[in-house]
């Protein structure tokens, strides 16, 4: 994720955390009592589908939307790519992580639990049409969140995937993962970026690639009080850590703690 203050789980998971015993979310924004997303509800009651979620600029679908063709012909092989990846790679460990658990600890609680959506952006590859997703990204995220608990919103995920990017090539997504962090961050949020040739070494062996993904994509999540070693690097990042995470410290504390950090 932009350099390495900004590898966390949401770039290939390096934390494991308590993830049990979440109920089923409740991802129909606005709307109180709505189905897990992909979830059918009892005979004769509404199905969720892909136009309960997203917009004309960000197109959001569950694992069982994606299993089912319910998505667009031209969105049906890249999403399927990296729900496959989701299953097989992040949720599996691997030798060359340095720790024990899956790589990311996030990913099977947050599929159980009906709270793994994937996002396609309607509009191309150009700049100010990938930035303009990315903020519709934020803006649906929060909008799933709003009637979730709070261990429900710390599984919710939402992965953005890019399959008109260039595969070969990581800069032009790094550029907009770096582009988007700080109001990211600011809002409570971590976003990190994964790609086919990303070059970013894990946390704990130097040696392994996380965030290499079969199609770039950008991955959004809550911001939780591990992320502190993916912030340290930025002053602002970590001011804004501090602030959700430590309120009880006075700012002008906060603030020298801030330039101690990243001096």
């Amino acid at each position: 994720m932009g350099g390495r203050a900004g590898r966390g789980c949401v770039r290939g998971g390096e934390f494991s955390r308590r993830a049990g015993g979440v109920s089923a979310a409740r991802l129909h924004p606005g709307r109180a009592g709505a189905h897990p997303a992909g979830r059918r509800a009892v005979a004769g009651a509404a199905v969720e589908g892909p136009a309960m979620r997203g917009d004309e600029t960000l197109r959001i679908y569950s694992p069982s939307e994606v299993e089912q063709d319910m998505v667009p012909p031209e969105h049906a092989g890249p999403l399927r790519e990296v729900l496959e990846w989701s299953r097989e790679f992040l949720v599996s460990g691997h030798p060359a992580l340095g720790r024990s658990g899956p790589v990311c600890p996030y990913t099977q609680p947050s599929l159980r639990r009906d709270l793994f959506l994937l996002a396609v952006p309607a509009a191309g590859t150009d700049r100010a049409g990938l930035a303009d997703a990315v903020a519709h990204l934020r803006v649906w995220y929060e909008k799933l969140a709003v009637d979730l608990d709070t261990e429900e919103r710390e599984l919710l995920t939402l992965l953005m995937v890019l399959p008109r990017l260039d595969r070969t090539d990581s800069a032009p997504l790094d550029a907009l993962q770096r582009a988007a962090k700080d109001e990211f961050v600011a809002e409570g949020l971590m976003i990190g970026q994964f790609h086919p040739v990303c070059a970013e070494p894990g946390l704990w062996n130097e040696d392994f690639r996380p965030l290499r993904s079969p199609v770039p994509l950008l991955a959004v999540r809550r911001l939780l009080v591990f992320d502190l070693p993916f912030l340290v690097n930025t002053d602002l990042h970590l001011s804004h850590y501090l602030r959700q995470f430590a309120p009880g410290i006075p700012a002008r504390m906060r603030d020298e703690l801030v330039n101690r950090v990243v001096s």
